[in-house]
């Protein structure tokens, strides 16, 4: 079946380019705490747009339910984000040694598993990211009522296009990984710096728009 795949690979490629905070939060985790690390926030990632495929999928009631509350969701997201820049500008320590090299932080099962749900919830509570899958799976529901095997064509649709996304997500994490090898104490500083704005922006912007257009989003 050629032509869910090719719609799956389309609906990734879209996906991976879009700008949003997850991409500089990939890059930023990747850079500060190395590759293992990026690989488990892009786990995290990875696991919550299952998760939201799935549910759009099979617990449409569900999914609706969300979207009631997409309003609150938005504002958890906006408080989210700030925190995470305002957590990067002020208080993310560069650690060196004498000679002022990087050191490579040691962490312990329970850090991994508070960088796997920090990528789980950046993405799960972007309202973007749920309207994204919501409108993709009308779509694509729509459009596999005409195919022999409904079901075996939104799995290929929706397989390759996670498939693709994660693939990209890794090979960020692995370029990230090998340009820390090197960047100076100064400027994993400064990159550190321009991170936290970036999320503090998108924040910010998410908050504004819940402020601003709230009646159309609750409508």
């Amino acid at each position: 079946m050629l032509a869910p795949l090719i719609k799956g690979l389309v609906l990734g490629v879209f996906l991976a380019i879009s700008v949003g905070p997850v991409i500089f939060a990939i890059l930023k985790q990747s850079i500060n705490n190395g590759h293992k690390a990026g690989y488990i926030f892009v786990a995290g990632i990875s696991i919550s747009d299952i998760s939201l495929v799935l549910v759009c999928n099979f617990f449409t009631s569900l999914f609706n339910t969300a979207l009631n509350h997409k309003t609150l969701i938005a504002i958890i997201g906006s408080i989210f984000l700030v925190a995470m820049g305002v957590y990067t500008i002020f208080f993310k320590k560069v650690k060196t040694d004498e000679d002022n090299n990087l050191i490579d932080k040691k962490f312990r099962k329970r850090d991994y598993a508070a960088i796997f749900l920090s990528g789980f919830f950046m993405n799960v509570l972007n309202p973007g990211v749920f309207l994204f899958w919501f409108a993709w799976t009308a779509a694509i529901l729509a459009d596999s009522q005409t195919a022999t095997s409904p079901a075996q064509y939104r799995a290929i649709v929706f397989g390759t296009c996670l498939a693709f996304v994660l693939l990209t997500d890794i090979i960020k994490v692995a370029l990230a990984a090998r340009l820390r090898s090197k960047l100076t104490p100064r400027i994993l500083h400064n990159i550190n710096i321009i991170s936290g704005i970036i999320l503090i922006g998108f924040g910010i912007a998410l908050g504004y728009g819940i402020l601003a257009y709230g009646d159309q989003i609750k409508s």
